[in-house]
């Protein structure tokens, strides 16, 4: 079936609902779909301008009495890793990512309903079925990426790839200024690796490799425990009303 894009996009607004992330209050979202051939430079230009894609929706939020959402970017060719991101990364220096063309696997979501049941119980994603998870992980006009940790093996300075059970999956938008996480999930048992923070670190390594400059990491959410990580990889920058800002926070969320 061919997919022809209006010539400008059209948005919607969703209906209130309880929010996810901060106690009492509500959430809603501006959205516009992402198809056609101009789908690529349409998400390139949403996601400069604050929005999240899922599958071939692009969203943001709209929320009346709240503004605690911010988008988030890694200034890339800055970074430097704490004291402990680089213990992170030595823990798991075992490990290796195959990237590759979006496509999903019942390992993948094997992986994906065990880090669900342990990570995220009362979550809505709980209940999607094998093709709700391909449909996330197919359901793109953009060029989007898997990619697979498993662990070195013998061959893998030849292949590129691990070996053994899989261990983290990342998908991951390829933009032109940089690599947007969609989303990721890690095996539960492997809690003592921080996978989220290596493989955040991982896209920091790909970026710059592939000479992006930035890493997306969505919204993080000032208030929301499970959003602290996110403001740990300094430098970056926050969208406000004037644009995309440096944001540093001394105290919050910072490991040495």
């Amino acid at each position: 079936m061919t997919h022809h894009q209006p010539p400008s996009p059209q948005f919607f607004l969703t209906a209130p609902t309880a929010c996810p992330y901060l106690e009492g209050q509500f959430e809603r979202k501006v959205f516009t779909h992402l198809i056609g051939d101009r789908a690529k430079d349409l998400n390139d230009l949403l996601t400069q301008g604050g929005f999240r894609r899922s599958q071939n929706i692009a969203y943001r939020p709209a929320c009346e009495t709240c503004r605690a959402c911010v988008s988030t970017r890694i200034l890339v060719n800055e970074f430097e890793p704490t004291r402990n991101m680089k213990r992170v990364a030595a823990r798991n220096g075992d490990l290796v990512g195959d990237m590759h063309d979006a496509e999903p696997s019942t390992e993948q979501y094997s992986l994906f309903r065990r880090y669900l049941e342990a990570r995220h119980k009362r979550g809505g994603m709980l209940e999607m079925s094998v093709l709700d998870y391909a449909m996330m992980v197919e359901d793109s006009h953009v060029e989007t990426k898997v990619i697979e940790y498993r662990r070195r093996g013998p061959d893998t300075f030849i292949t590129g790839k691990g070996v053994g059970d899989l261990v983290a999956v990342a998908l991951s938008d390829r933009m032109g200024d940089g690599l947007s996480m969609v989303y990721s999930f890690f095996d539960p048992e492997l809690e003592d690796r921080s996978l989220g923070t290596f493989m955040i670190l991982d896209h920091i390594a790909r970026a710059r490799s592939m000479g992006l400059p930035h890493v997306y990491l969505g919204y993080w959410v000032n208030g929301s425990r499970k959003m602290a990580y996110k403001v740990r990889f300094q430098p970056q920058e926050h969208l406000g009303p004037k644009g995309w800002e440096r944001f540093r926070i001394d105290e919050v969320g910072q490991d040495k």
